[in-house]
């Protein structure tokens, strides 16, 4: 009989040891985590690698707009603002295209750059680019939006703060024919930073002093956006 108890009681804490032991695993099993990054703002850098823009002479928009979109990552960083650059050198993005077989360049350009907004998780998107008008005078900062009021909100905080920086007094625009502006679900925009084709507004947009000020401005529109969105 007491050999029975003793067995008992060797069972009762053989299975106490054990519960105490699956429950100190299951403390301590490492948390898996999506490994794509995640951050508030997607920062899609316009053209890339066989794909210049638009240009003047040697001035490439696909230069400037990766310079631009690398000091506004920094920028926002600093201010506490997590970003996501969707290409950090001189390459294209049709040639990581995952989504889309089609034979087009451009198309799966376009769509690599609509998708990716699915698969991260931003809050929000800005796509960085240069403008060009036949008119060598036509100067300025233009933001084109959604048909949707948080695109339109984000729009009017992005062309306030540009206007400011460049001295001019343009309107946002809706971007209809945009395959970006279209396929994107949450708000996004696409920032005509300037005139490429205009000589003072070529000099801001191809010097260091001057990307910083644009970066500055679009990241000053981006934090007044979020802190109003609450965000």
């Amino acid at each position: 009989m007491r050999l029975v108890r003793l067995l008992g009681c060797f069972l009762f804490i053989a299975c106490l040891l054990t519960d105490r032991s699956s429950a100190r695993a299951a403390r301590t099993e490492p948390e898996y985590h999506r490994a794509l990054p995640e951050a508030e703002i997607l920062i899609d850098v316009g053209h890339g690698g066989i794909d210049g823009g638009t240009f003047a002479g040697a001035t490439l928009e696909k230069d400037i707009n990766l310079a631009v979109a690398g000091k506004l990552y920094l920028l926002l960083r600093a201010h506490g603002l997590t970003a996501i650059m969707n290409r950090t050198g001189d390459y294209a993005l049709s040639d990581e295209n995952r989504w889309h077989a089609s034979r087009s360049r451009h198309n799966r350009d376009l769509v690599q750059r609509g998708q990716l907004p699915r698969e991260l998780r931003t809050k929000l998107l800005v796509s960085l680019h240069v403008n060009w008008a036949r008119n060598a005078r036509t100067r300025g900062p233009l933001i084109l939006h959604q048909d949707q009021g948080e695109s339109y909100l984000l729009a009017s905080f992005l062309q306030d703060a540009l206007n400011a920086q460049q001295r001019t007094d343009r309107l946002p625009r809706i971007g209809k024919p945009f395959y970006l502006l279209r396929r994107v679900e949450q708000p996004a925009v696409i920032i005509e930073m300037g005139f490429i084709s205009n000589v003072n507004d070529r000099q801001m947009l191809t010097t260091p002093v001057g990307q910083t000020k644009i970066a500055q401005a679009i990241a000053a529109g981006l934090r007044q956006y979020l802190t109003l969105a609450g965000n």
